[in-house]
């Protein structure tokens, strides 16, 4: 059997962390992509203690050259990408719209918005060299929610990006998906809702197990 490739941003912690595990796990070769090298090197060792594969890629997604190389790397040695999943996000400090740091608004906009698309440029042709690929761009519910608006407003472009993306490719593939995981004690929830109680929140992995599910 061809061996299944999939890319998964963000996947040093958190929930794209659990995705790239439980990829890993169902048999899939996962390019691991984050900023941080340490949460990588944890994710080869789950994934070596799970019998999967994995290909690190500590790499910051608002590096274009960057994102251009690993894009050159993995057609050189499989010729194509699987499936995407697209769950890197910065978290910028709440605050009032007004009193939004310059410095906070513009990595947003580099991170969340500006990234998702050279991110699809990258992976575009790379999608759809294999049959039946996928793409998932990962969604939360603070668009328009007060003191959410760098992050949140950021957040609703990409979405706008992704969704125009699906609809270019409805006929011609990659397909393109949205998926909001329920709300999950992840470090990047921890910045907006310090001290929460975080006894009812869902896991990662049983939102990965979801967003496997959802794939079929």
């Amino acid at each position: 059997m061809t061996e299944k490739i999939a890319l998964v941003t963000g996947a040093s912690r958190g929930f794209g962390y659990a995705v790239a595990l439980e990829l890993a796990q169902a048999g899939w070769h996962v390019v691991a992509l984050a900023r941080t090298t340490g949460g990588l090197e944890e994710l080869a060792d789950a994934v070596d203690r799970v019998g999967g594969a994995v290909t690190l890629v500590p790499l910051d997604i608002t590096d274009d050259a960057g994102l251009a190389r690993m894009g050159r790397a993995i057609f050189d040695r499989w010729g194509r990408l699987d499936l995407m999943v697209h769950a890197a996000a910065h978290a910028t400090p709440c605050a009032p719209v007004e009193l939004a740091a310059v410095k906070d608004l513009d990595r947003a906009i580099a991170v969340n918005f500006r990234a998702t698309q050279r991110l699809i440029a990258m992976c575009d042709p790379l999608l759809k060299a294999a049959p039946g690929a996928r793409a998932v761009y990962v969604v939360d519910s603070h668009a328009g929610a007060p003191f959410f608006g760098a992050y949140g407003a950021t957040k609703a472009a990409a979405r706008t990006l992704v969704e125009s993306w699906a609809a270019e490719t409805a006929k011609i593939g990659p397909k393109v998906q949205i998926f909001q995981p329920a709300p999950m004690p992840t470090a990047l929830r921890a910045r907006f809702f310090p001290g929460e109680d975080r006894a009812g929140l869902s896991t990662p992995a049983a939102e990965a197990a979801r967003l496997m599910a959802s794939l079929g």
